[in-house]
């Protein structure tokens, strides 16, 4: 009997380390070389499971986000989309300041 392969490490390992913005930068690439249509089917589904595990990544760190973002709101009700944000007739910060105190 021919000896064992040890099992496949994983391509996409390192994913879970990178941050929001290096994992979208990289998803970015990654479509772009897809739709230029170059790889060969083995490189174009190796990209593919590449965009799979660095959107998923993206998507960790936009949950993580969101729940950071409620729990220092906590009047904000999380299904509502519009919660903690300003209403539209609300002054902006700043307006009426024109005048300089001295």
């Amino acid at each position: 009997m021919p000896p064992r392969k040890p099992p496949a490490e994983d391509p996409n390992a390192d994913v879970a380390a990178l941050g929001y913005e290096q994992a979208r930068d990289e998803l970015v690439a990654v479509v772009a070389r897809l739709e230029a249509g170059a790889a060969t089917l083995e490189e174009s589904l190796a990209l593919w499971e590449r965009g799979e595990a660095l959107a998923a990544r993206c998507q960790q760190w936009l949950d993580g986000a969101r729940a950071r973002l409620t729990a220092a709101s906590p009047t904000a009700d999380p299904d509502d989309e519009t919660s903690g944000r300003r209403p539209a007739d609300a002054p902006t910060a700043g307006a009426g300041d024109d005048e300089v105190d001295e």
